[in-house]
């Protein structure tokens, strides 16, 4: 039976390569422009930076150079699935590079501020862990908060204690874009 998290709460994964589920609905009657969310993982190492670009996994950057972390692409309108998730980060913990001791999972809005859009007008948000082996759910996260101004939330993140790698969920929010992750944690120049 799948563990239905609280935020805050901690579990150990003990699987080798999971899969993190994200899904969304936007509420249609609260604006007319397509609601149009991204979910990103941020490798991070010891010091909480990216230490290379290339470790930063989104829609324009679906594989990390260890192979071990990989993006299932944009959903624009949040519909790839009626009742499923809309975008799928696929984790192997066998290939995380030494070097990575989290991994943050974040959902933004893209263009909030033009759009006039924020997470208050999004209903049934959810991050879920997936054992890649056997397709078996075995943790749920709904963010539970009304985040009525905030438009970029950190759902969850992976991290390695002792050579064992577990899940938190986070729900943290941010009145803040993709762009302010990124410079958060990464200090380097920017190409792509």
């Amino acid at each position: 039976m799948a563990i239905n998290l609280q935020k805050g709460q901690r579990i150990d994964i003990g699987l080798s390569k999971i899969s993190l589920g994200l899904g969304w609905r936007p509420n249609e009657s609260t604006t007319s422009a397509a609601f149009d969310l991204d979910a990103s993982a941020f490798m991070i190492n010891e010091n909480r930076l990216i230490p290379q670009e290339e470790y930063f996994i989104f829609y324009g950057n679906t594989n990390s150079p260890d192979n071990s972390v990989q993006h299932s692409g944009d959903d624009p309108t949040g519909g790839n699935s009626e009742q499923g998730d809309d975008e799928t980060i696929v984790v192997d913990l066998t290939k995380v590079d030494s070097a990575i001791k989290e991994i943050l999972f974040v959902v933004t809005i893209h263009d909030a501020v033009g759009r006039r859009q924020n997470f208050g007008q999004v209903r049934d948000s959810y991050i879920r862990i997936v054992d890649e082996a056997t397709g078996q759910e075995i943790a749920k996260y709904e963010l539970g908060e009304d985040f009525s101004i905030e438009t970029g939330v950190e759902f969850g993140r992976l991290y390695n204690r002792g050579g064992q790698w577990k899940f938190e969920a986070s729900g943290i929010g941010y009145k803040e874009d993709l762009a302010f992750f990124l410079s958060r944690y990464f200090k380097g120049q920017i190409i792509k």
